[in-house]
């Protein structure tokens, strides 16, 4: 986490840095960007705008002295990869021919994978919000305001691998964002249906009520405040200077033993439950798990039952925190303060509990169907115009976020016709060295830039809004029905939910939900229980896409197949922020999920090639490009392992003649990366970023990748699914060093791959040692070329594994330099057994 300099010993030393001046911010534009809508901004300034509403975002493009080589660079490289193709069939020659066919194979599908990548590149766009333009507009000089109205919706799935601070972290930066109060709602998703996670959520709606008017009382950043307690010295740009110390030490207090009593709701649950379990009077062996006011738990009991376990128990709904405008029902039970609060707003947006109902003859549909279960019970409630999905490990990092987003939903231009904004992931977890590419920012800040000139980027899973609408899967206005039917076949049996999705339609509102009625809490459950979503459009056409791992990408898809844009919303200061996994083991296993979900894509309905009959060209081959990138492990595998043929006695060449093959491939991969340096520039990244992508991708594509394949392969012949596993956040037990997950080794058999390789390469470099020595007098010069060329792409597969490398040194790794000299140890030895073998066998041929 960025802080300022400077460092704080205790609160006497806590005043200065708290209390800097902020720096002025700079223009988000960038040094390679210019406006490119300048003209319509003086046409609206000019017009008044044409419905009365102003322009709320800027665009910019990159500007023609970088893009228009850029462009003729990838036109170029095109050209030589034609030429290369032709050059190598009429070449045919090789002293392998089955290995040559197959690396003209790889070589055709490299160029094809290369292109599909690199179309939708030709125009990046970069789009900034105007949030003071939002402001101007819609706040109301009576301190209200007329924005429409949010419903955000956090998503978990176990509070062992999600643990529970950071999940409760993730709703109090809601809670405290910078929006209406009265406009904006937030769901949390259970799908473990533990009363610790509800529980929880209560004991967050305490302490919210002395973080969230903190929080708008000295304008704090970030607002989840496990992440604000960690900034060594945040700058202060609150309007009470002389009572942040004093308001910061208390506040801070507070959070420590709000921490306590979530650690400490286990055991309580536990021992509660005990109590009452032993004052029971019938005869049932069963020990339920009790709520504080005296009643079962409906969901998950701590000792499971059939009824009452993980994937088996009815839905639970249940609204913490009632509408500003009622009243927040806490009571006595809001945290008791003594901080001044005068002129702050101390109300709190509505929270509500949701835990779908599962049973175990019912497919749950993982992600998908508890966002598709959030999406009807909110409908019924808030059911507001807009919603935003986090994961639990996501907080909000700048308040002004939900405003950015809905900045382009109602801009004059392009508004109406915007499903979703998707924001950049941003992970602050990350070792220095981001060792295994989980910045990711050549695809988020390069790739999502270059789809935004198209139709839009694609949805990628959280930190993103959408139009309700258009998970709804109705069309955008330029090519809607007038008449809409919403029926039962289509959105469930509950007709209370279709008068809301009528309303949604028609956009009549009411920015207050209604009362909290039996009748409105009992339809609540029905639509959020394990079979009402059972013979009807949902997962299909309505909400989020079921039968597919990668659930974000084929339900962005589905929704720009139907004529709708996205927008890709960068921010000065990173809207959200969330934890990355770390551990190489689990970021592989994150990877075969993605990556297995794409290809369950191309072999589906939503397959681009075939769906989607309002996509644009451009953004078909994008799709198309996200679902088959996989494959492309398979030829980088074979090419990996053909060091191996450095133990065959004789000189075999994969393609004669071998000097002009090696220069041809040194000059199209030389071009990749100009290419790569290009948009290194445009995209605001750094080298390392680029070089992380590299190596991770080289990791991947002999691991991660192949395994999505294989999985693939068993899908299609026993239709079994990509098996869904959350990805553990929970850390490595060593607390005083925050890296410490990722130097620990967790050896799975998707690995074996990979240690094959860098086995083959190791031995390759040193059997070509071995070579050099024994025949050094007797190669000819073109020999020791060859030989020194394919030395060149052992020792390049080499650099691409070295994060591999240092993970199996597992903590040997925090001292890299021992890698430096066991690699050339290893080279040697292989060197001398090589040419020990080799005099043995001349000795025995000899005798």
């Amino acid at each position: 986490m960025a802080s300022a300099a400077g460092s704080s010993g205790g609160n006497a030393s806590l005043a200065d840095p708290l209390l800097a001046s902020a720096k002025k911010l700079v223009g988000a534009k960038g040094k390679y960007w210019e406006a490119a809508d300048k003209e319509a901004r003086r046409a609206a300034k000019e017009s008044g705008g044409e419905d009365g509403r102003p322009l709320l975002f800027r665009t910019y493009k990159v500007k023609g002295a970088l893009l228009h080589p850029y462009r003729a660079l990838i036109f170029i490289r095109l050209i030589a990869v034609l030429l290369f193709f032709i050059w190598r069939v009429k070449h045919n020659k090789s002293d392998i021919m089955w290995f040559w066919t197959m690396s003209v194979v790889g070589d055709v599908w490299f160029g094809f994978s290369w292109l599909l990548n690199q179309l939708p590149k030709f125009n990046p766009v970069k789009t900034i919000p105007d949030i003071a333009a939002l402001r101007r507009q819609y706040d109301l000089p009576d301190g209200t305001s007329s924005l429409p109205g949010i419903d955000v919706f956090v998503t978990t799935a176990d509070p062992i691998d999600e643990p529970i601070l950071y999940t409760m972290n993730c709703v109090l930066s809601i809670l405290a964002s910078d929006y209406p109060v009265d406009r904006c709602a937030c769901y949390l998703s259970d799908d473990s249906g533990a009363l610790i996670q509800y529980e929880a959520l209560v004991e967050t709606a305490k302490f919210a009520t002395l973080w969230v008017p903190f929080c708008r009382k000295h304008c704090i950043e970030p607002r989840a405040p496990e992440s604000y307690f960690e900034l060594e010295a945040p700058l202060y740009t609150g309007r009470a200077p002389e009572e942040f110390t004093d308001d910061h030490t208390s506040v801070r207090r507070e959070y420590a033993e709000y921490k306590e009593r979530l650690e400490s709701l286990s055991s309580a649950i536990s021992k509660r439950s005990d109590v009452y379990n032993s004052m029971k009077t019938d005869q049932d062996d069963a020990k339920a798990t009790w709520m504080a006011n005296g009643t079962q738990w409906p969901g998950a009991w701590i000792d499971t039952t059939e009824t009452h376990r993980k994937g088996h128990h009815v839905g639970i709904v249940k609204v913490v925190l009632d509408h500003p405008t009622r009243g927040h029902n806490l009571g006595s039970q809001a945290c008791t303060h003594s901080l001044n609060f005068t002129n702050i707003d101390e109300r709190i947006p509505m929270l509500v509990y949701i835990a779908r109902g599962k049973n175990p003859s019912y497919d749950h549909n993982k992600k998908a169907g508890a966002l598709n279960a959030q999406l009807r019970a909110s409908g019924l409630l808030s059911n507001a115009q807009f919603i935003i999905n986090f994961d639990c490990d996501h907080y909000i990092n700048n308040s002004q976020a939900l405003r950015a987003a809905i900045c382009f939903m109602l801009d004059q231009r392009e508004g109406d016709n915007i499903a979703f904004v998707q924001f950049p992931q941003r992970f602050d977890n990350v070792d220095p060295s981001d060792r295994y590419g989980n910045h990711n920012r050549v695809f988020f800040d390069g790739t999502m830039l270059a789809l935004n000139g198209l139709q839009g980027p694609s949805y990628l899973g959280t930190g993103c809004m959408f139009r309700r609408i258009a998970l709804y899967g109705i069309d955008p206005p330029h090519c809607r029905e007038d008449n809409i039917v919403v029926d039962a076949n289509r959105f469930g049996s509950s007709t209370l939910f279709q008068d809301s999705v009528s309303k949604a339609i028609n956009q009549e509102r009411s920015t207050i939900p209604p009362t909290l009625s039996e009748t409105i809490l009992t339809e609540m459950e029905t639509v959020v229980s394990a079979s009402h979503d059972r013979e009807t459009g949902w997962g299909k056409g309505v909400g989020y896409i079921y039968e597919i791992a990668t659930e974000d990408i084929v339900t962005g898809f589905r929704i720009h197949g139907q004529g709708w844009r996205s927008m890709y919303c960068t921010m000065e200061r990173d809207a959200f922020c969330g934890i990355a996994p770390i551990n190489l083991t689990e970021r592989l296993h994150q990877i075969v999920r993605w990556s297995g979900g794409s290809l369950e894509m191309f072999f589906s309905r939503n397959n681009p090639l075939i769906g989607g009959g309002r996509l644009q060209t451009l953004q078909r081959v994008s799709y198309l490009n996200m679902t088959v990138y996989p494959a492309t492990s398979l030829f980088i595998l074979l090419y990996s392992l053909s060091p191996v043929m450095w133990l065959i006695p004789d000189e075999v060449y994969i393609q004669r003649p071998f000097t002009k093959y090696v220069v041809y491939l040194l000059v199209i991969i030389l071009m990749i990366h100009i290419i790569g340096w290009l948009e290194i520039k445009w995209a605001g990244i750094t080298w390392l970023d680029y070089w992380r992508n590299e190596q991770f991708f080289m990791i991947g594509s002999t691991s991660a990748y192949p395994a999505a394949v294989l999985h693939m392969v068993v899908n299609l012949l026993t239709k079994k699914g990509i098996h869904f596993r959350v990805t553990s956040k929970q850390t490595a037990a060593d607390t005083n060093d925050k890296f410490a997950d990722l130097y620990d080794m967790r050896w799975v058999p998707m690995l074996i791959p990979t240690v094959v390789v860098l086995i083959c390469n190791v031995g390759a470099i040193g059997v070509a040692m071995g070579k050099t020595i024994v025949y050094m007098g007797a190669w000819t010069i073109a020999q020791k070329t060859h030989a020194a060329l394919g030395l060149l792409f052992n020792v390049w597969i080499m650099v691409l594994l070295y994060p591999f490398a240092l993970a199996v040194m597992g903590r040997w790794a925090k001292r890299p330099v021992i890698l430096v000299v066991l690699l050339p140890v290893a080279f040697v030895i292989v060197c001398l057994v090589y040419i020990t073998v080799h005099i043995l066998l001349g000795g025995l041929v000899a005798f």
